[in-house]
């Protein structure tokens, strides 16, 4: 069975390691702050300026002066710090960022990505998206399989402007965690009840398959 997209977010936490710096993209991935371990320490960034940014508050708490950088209401940590624009793309261009996990339109197989245009879409402008990904060593994706008309996400090549090239190492979707390796997609785990061959069937990109693919853990 697919997973939500709260099992997604789920999914990646446990990608999160202790003193991590961590970006959140708009859409799938400012979920995962809800589901990190507690005995851990991770300091989550925006690119609006905040570190140590906490779960989504709970309906009635909300502050609205207190965003993401998808102007979601959010909560902050003990100690988190705010800075203007300037101070926070520094640390993603210097490489502060431990771990960037974004949302995508498009995967290919090589590690392409793209995420912020749709041709003949009103779309609001690339934001921090290429910063990120120009910037960061460790990215993974969150996204769906599919589009809505059911067509693969996960190419040989993107066919949307690309955001970044080579660049992604990890995707996890609804139906499965993915790994490029050798201009491939290597299948790792697979979601609860997803077969392989419904995974072939969903990916116009090459998979390695390589013995018996494990359900994931949630």
């Amino acid at each position: 069975m697919a997973l939500t997209k709260e099992q997604i977010a789920q999914r990646i936490a446990k990608e999160v390691k202790d003193g991590y710096y961590v970006n959140l993209g708009i859409g799938i991935p400012t979920l995962v702050a809800n589901y990190v371990r507690d005995d851990i320490e991770v300091d989550f960034q925006s690119e609006n300026g905040i570190l140590g940014m906490g779960p989504f508050p709970y309906e009635g708490q909300e502050d609205a002066d207190l965003i993401n950088a998808g102007k979601q209401t959010i909560t902050s940590l003990p100690g988190a710090s705010f800075f203007d624009s300037a101070m926070s793309f520094s640390m993603i261009r210097g490489q502060h960022v431990d771990l960037t996990i974004l949302g995508a339109m498009e995967v290919a197989q090589n590690g392409d990505i793209a995420n912020w245009k749709i041709p003949g879409k009103m779309v609001k402008g690339m934001g921090g998206a290429m910063d990120l990904v120009s910037s960061a060593e460790n990215i993974i994706v969150a996204m769906m399989h599919t589009n809505r008309a059911g067509q693969s996400k996960l190419l040989k090549e993107c066919s949307l402007p690309l955001t970044g090239v080579k660049c992604v190492k990890k995707i996890v979707t609804d139906l499965c965690v993915l790994e490029i390796v050798d201009g491939k997609f290597k299948l790792l785990e697979r979601a609860p009840g997803v077969s392989v061959d419904d995974i072939k069937a969903a990916t116009e990109g090459d998979l390695i398959i390589e013995g018996d693919i494990p359900e994931m853990k949630i």
